[in-house]
């Protein structure tokens, strides 16, 4: 069996444990110890989340937890891919969340990785995994498109400040990640003529990262969670963080993947263009493309959600 490789820029050196196990979410707490998880054995990892909605963890951040754990017990020359994950229960931002690390393959250039997470012993969400040794071959990527810097949009964050202040000094993540939408929306986001409704985004961390190519993409996955299940609800309505009065669509993140085409850095900014492409049966299918500030293609991203117009939504999966 391979040796585990403890990888420190996403593996802290201590485990999460007692009263005070969620210090290591509270406001201000930077995005590469929000995707971090902790060692408490042969390839089980112990992490904390936080919430995304009232009493309910944000699914990228446990998306992104679980691809740490994966890749912590492999070797660090090999790189993640890929990562397909389900959500299957609402997790709690005040549990524990431990996860289970099975090592499906390693052969010569690929790895695969299969993780459970799991809390108060219920499964909450599974992932696999894949990491690949580099290597040099053809080349061919979509052309980024044209858009706005980001500079000429404000941070949804900031707006959210202003706009409901208490909710925004809870917000966790509103400290790690800025998101610019480009141009800022005026109001709902009408479909275009094939039926598709487009939004561009740029994201990134707050603070620097460290250069572990690991970190990176979790932090892209946390990123990825953030507006994508979005597109599916900005032909009825402006994002929340945007917009003063209550909402009228309930989301909730079914699935999540990740293809991780090139080198990328979260600390940067990247460009996502997120479209979505169908609503039916109460569920949207989003997908996006992310490309760093040079126009380099580095990453796609799909997600089907729940998508329920209020009063009716109430997040059943």
């Amino acid at each position: 069996m391979t040796e585990q490789v403890v990888r420190t820029k996403v593996v802290a050196s201590a485990p999460i444990d007692g009263p005070d196990a969620n210090e290591v979410v509270a406001v201000g707490t930077p995005l590469a110890d929000l995707v971090a998880v902790r060692p408490r054995g042969t390839d089980i990892f112990h992490g904390f989340g936080h919430a995304g909605a009232p009493q309910r963890v944000m699914g990228g951040q446990v998306a992104a937890q679980a691809l740490a754990a994966a890749g912590a017990t492999v070797d660090a020359g090999r790189v993640a891919h890929s990562l397909h994950g389900y959500f299957l229960r609402e997790g709690r931002p005040d549990r524990v969340i431990e996860y289970h690390v099975s090592r499906s393959r390693d052969g010569r250039s690929y790895s695969a990785r299969q993780v459970a997470a799991v809390q108060d012993g219920a499964e909450i969400f599974v992932l696999t995994a894949s990491f690949v040794r580099p290597g040099a071959g053809p080349e061919r990527q979509l052309v980024a498109p044209v858009v706005p810097a980001p500079d000429t949009a404000p941070d949804v964050y900031d707006v959210w400040s202003a706009l409901h202040p208490e909710a925004h000094a809870q917000a966790v993540y509103a400290g790690a990640v800025e998101v610019r939408i480009v141009p800022r929306p005026a109001g709902p986001t009408a479909p275009e003529a094939d039926g598709t409704v487009r939004q561009d985004v740029w994201l990134r961390s707050r603070g620097p990262l460290p250069d572990d190519p690991l970190v990176h993409a979790c932090a892209l996955t946390y990123l990825a969670d953030a507006t994508l299940a979005q597109s599916s609800a900005i032909e009825h309505e402006v994002m929340y963080p945007l917009r003063r009065e209550h909402g009228r669509v309930g989301l909730a993140s079914i699935d999540h993947a990740v293809w991780f085409h090139r080198p990328l850095r979260a600390d940067d900014w990247l460009l996502l263009r997120q479209t979505s492409t169908s609503i039916a049966s109460c569920r949207g299918f989003n997908q996006g493309t992310f490309w760093s500030p040079d126009g380099t293609m580095v990453a796609s991203a799909t997600q089907e959600s729940v998508v329920r117009l209020l009063p009716d939504s109430n997040d059943e999966r």
